[in-house]
């Protein structure tokens, strides 16, 4: 017996689109959980660029070891968008905000 699956896609986000609203979530939410996610990707790009182990890139940013394991596992749902933004500036990165 022979099955067939369908591997078709559905459904894209564009690259300036929002995952967050196409699964669902309010538009505020959705915005929020947009800037969390690339604030989040942001720290893990640098952690990953500069070799750290987590224990390293908690006592440069300045916060406890599982939160450097909650970055990297992308629970964001723990963070504030302030806290990210302080643990991105403590990494040397400028973060700015655009409104369009």
């Amino acid at each position: 017996m022979t099955e067939t699956t369908n591997n078709s896609i559905t459904h894209v986000t564009p690259a300036d689109g929002n995952v967050f609203a196409d699964l669902g979530f309010a538009p505020d939410e959705a915005a929020k959980l947009k800037i969390k996610a690339y604030l989040m990707i942001q720290l893990e790009q640098w952690i990953r660029e500069e070799h750290l182990k987590q224990e390293d890139a908690a006592r440069l940013l300045q916060v406890n070891r599982p939160r450097i394991s909650d970055v990297v596992r992308g629970k964001s749902h723990k963070f504030t968008i302030d806290a990210l933004v302080d643990m991105l500036e403590r990494a040397g990165k400028q973060v700015t905000v655009q409104v369009v």
